[in-house]
């Protein structure tokens, strides 16, 4: 494995563990959805923005630019934060580590589960992931830290 990547992991693996939620409602969602959307807004990006609890899908935001095969690659991205119980980013660098991508090795079909970035968990003390937020439209680093930034943000307000 390069120096970097294994320095990729371990920083995307600290902001798992740095960004805990102390709780999850659905106002939290639709703040966090807010301040996603307008992050996104200010620098113009094309992007679609989920937020999720369980199976429910609390905020949802298509912005100019973006379209029904950015809310697809949600769906798959959503699905390999469940699976796998770690962001969409992390899951696909550690394979790429291993010189591996996501298949039916992992017990998945790659048609339904992608392991590219932009899926976050959304994990509580002594819970674990309960939910996913999510963007797409950006190069897959750039979905990741999106959402990292905004975390982050909402949890300094909180």
């Amino acid at each position: 494995m390069s120096d970097d990547l294994d320095q990729l992991i371990r920083s995307v693996e600290e902001q798992e563990l740095r960004l805990t939620f102390p709780a999850f409602t659905e106002a939290d969602a639709w703040a966090l959805g807010c301040l996603l959307v307008n992050l996104a807004t200010e620098r113009r990006l094309p992007v679609a923005v989920d937020i999720r609890r369980g199976r429910q899908q609390l905020f949802h935001a298509g912005l100019p630019g973006s379209s029904a095969d950015n809310d697809a690659w949600i769906e798959r991205k959503v699905r390999v934060v469940y699976r796998f119980g770690a962001s969409s980013y992390l899951v696909g660098r550690r394979l790429a580590a291993k010189g591996r991508q996501l298949d039916a090795s992992q017990g998945v079909d790659p048609a339904r589960y992608a392991a590219h970035g932009g899926a976050f968990p959304v994990r509580l003390p002594n819970a674990g992931v309960i939910g996913v937020v999510t963007v797409s439209g950006l190069p897959q680093a750039d979905d990741h830290a999106l959402v990292v930034e905004a975390i982050e943000t909402f949890l300094a307000v909180d």
